[in-house]
């Protein structure tokens, strides 16, 4: 081998090499990756929900504000995580005030052992407050258009990539405590496998029973007249 043939093949493997660190470029921790989940991580952080109300011993609350419990219990029970508190003002109606809360709570599905009761000193204050913990998804905010994208010598995505994707996917999450750690595995329904059981044993259907309103919201396949 001549050595203008060796510095011809040095010359291309030179190249090949400098066209891959283009293409790659190294993880340095520093450089922005072509993932927009390393680039925008999601990230989350807790917060106190409360809600206070009015309420009399001999008179219960309002409607509009036994609406507004009702809407705080679901949510709770929905995204809440720990324990539900209730705090009434010192005095003699706390009492019965903190155990009318309890049993109203308890009733709407929460164990008591999530009821936390306090008194609060607060002079003037007479409301009733509930308070529980939740946990919000979120990630930076996106719209950083300080880079030309029309030179990108670099090769590196723009510093927006994958952030409006992250936008939505912490948006859309129901409970971003499953980003920390997996919920644990609930029971069967006991009653409604009984049933589908039975249903199979007697060579019955065991799918649910659709409701009339959805019957004609579904597709139905029809028959070819091709080849008739």
């Amino acid at each position: 081998m001549t050595k203008l043939q060796m510095l011809l093949r040095s010359a291309m493997a030179a190249s090949v090499l400098m066209a891959g660190s283009c293409a790659a470029p190294m993880n340095d921790g520093k450089s922005l990756m072509a993932d927009g989940i390393a680039n925008h991580p999601i990230a989350i952080e807790p917060g106190m929900q409360s809600l206070r109300v009015s309420y009399a011993p001999n008179q219960g609350m309002s409607a509009g504000d036994a609406s507004k419990l009702d809407m705080f219990l679901a949510d709770y029970r929905l995204h809440g995580s720990g324990s539900i508190s209730i705090s009434a003002p010192p005095g003699q109606a706390s009492r019965p005030a903190i155990g009318w809360f309890a049993e109203r709570i308890a009733a709407s599905g929460v164990s008591r052992d999530k009821i936390l009761v306090a008194t609060r000193e607060n002079p003037g204050d007479f409301k009733v407050e509930l308070s529980y913990i939740t946990y919000r998804a979120f990630t930076r905010p996106c719209g950083d258009w300080s880079e030309n994208l029309a030179n990108n010598a670099s090769n590196l995505p723009p510093k927006n990539f994958g952030c409006s994707i992250q936008q939505n996917v912490a948006a859309m999450i129901a409970d971003p405590r499953d980003l920390q750690e997996p919920r644990a595995v609930e029971g069967a329904n006991a009653n409604r496998r009984s049933i589908i059981v039975g249903n199979y044993e007697q060579g019955k259907v065991t799918s649910a029973e659709k409701r009339k309103g959805d019957l004609g919201n579904e597709q139905a396949g029809t028959s070819s007249g091709v080849g008739r």
